[in-house]
């Protein structure tokens, strides 16, 4: 069966097949949707007196707020080096032979997991009301490396820290666990056919391969530590948030101070979005647009069951 081109009845030659682009009126209907919805939003917001943005501005970069973000920022950083230390331990821990090993550090997940982070950071703010002293060392009446007043060696920054940092272990452990599961269990048999140890394999062949899949969701955890640290209010820690309330339990003008807020907590996680954004291209290398679109739901549901 022989098959021909379509050609011009004229010249004889054959037609030109003219690519016409699909019309999508529906997608028209619903971007114009959005920017009427978004243009009323924002006219609203812009011509509401009760937003009063001339305090907004002027409250912006007050010396007071100034020291919040920083205090915010350090809080986050320092809050994160702990939890991925301790999520690194505990994901290796979960993964052991040893049922003793994994069960502890399943029950430290399960703890830290299972109760509110608000309480943990009250918790850890009054542990005074549990020991009025604490005391490291041997064990059954050994010698004592640290003997002291509760206050004095956890105090409100401290315990605030304590909190973030140990909750946040128990969900990079998660996400650790998962990054080391997705190598493949084949590398591991070839590195103990050369004679390796287990750690000595988790250190130099695993950990590695593991990190393309750690790095991108660790992002998201360190955004929402950023937005964690907000907690720390409750105990008169002064961060952002606490800086704020300082502030308009003075003056009565909450409504523009929580703009103000608002405006620093935003400024802080987009450029942390726009950091993850690079580190997720840099470590997305290699990986197919299937394997993208499944690390992305993995991710995405991570979050979802943190919430």
């Amino acid at each position: 069966m022989s098959t021909s081109e379509p050609t011009d009845s004229e010249t004889g030659r054959p037609e030109e097949i003219k690519a016409v682009p699909v019309r999508h009126p529906g997608r028209w209907i619903a971007a114009a949707i959005v920017l009427i919805i978004a243009a009323s939003l924002i006219r609203s917001a812009i011509n509401n007196p009760n937003f009063q943005w001339h305090l907004v501005g002027h409250y912006l970069f007050d010396g007071r707020i100034m020291h919040g973000v920083l205090v915010t920022i350090r809080l986050t950083a320092l809050s994160m080096v702990i939890g991925i230390v301790l999520g690194v331990l505990l994901a290796v821990m979960r993964l052991s032979p040893n049922p003793l090993v994994s069960g502890g550090s399943w029950l430290y997940i399960w703890f830290f997991r299972g109760t509110p982070l608000l309480v943990q950071i009250l918790f850890w703010n009054f542990i005074s009301a549990l020991y009025k002293k604490i005391t490291i060392g041997v064990p059954f009446g050994g010698p004592a490396i640290i003997d002291a007043n509760a206050n004095s060696l956890i105090p409100t920054s401290v315990a605030v820290v304590l909190a973030l940092g140990l909750n946040e272990g128990a969900y990079m452990a998660e996400i650790v666990r998962a990054g080391i599961i997705s190598v493949a269990q084949g590398q591991t048999e070839a590195a103990q056919s050369l004679g390796m140890g287990r750690l000595q394999i988790m250190r130099l062949i695993i950990l590695p391969q593991a990190i393309r899949v750690i790095i991108p969701p660790t992002g998201n955890e360190v955004i929402s530590m950023l937005k964690n640290t907000s907690l720390a209010s409750v105990v008169a820690y002064g961060e952002l948030l606490y800086a704020v309330q300082l502030i308009y339990d003075v003056n009565f003008k909450q409504i523009p101070l929580l703009m103000v807020a608002v405006i620093w907590y935003l400024v802080m996680t987009s450029v942390l979005y726009v950091v993850q954004y690079f580190i997720e291209r840099r470590y997305g290398r290699g990986f197919t647009r299937e394997q993208r679109a499944g690390l992305a739901a993995r991710w995405l549901s991570f979050g979802s069951a943190r919430k």
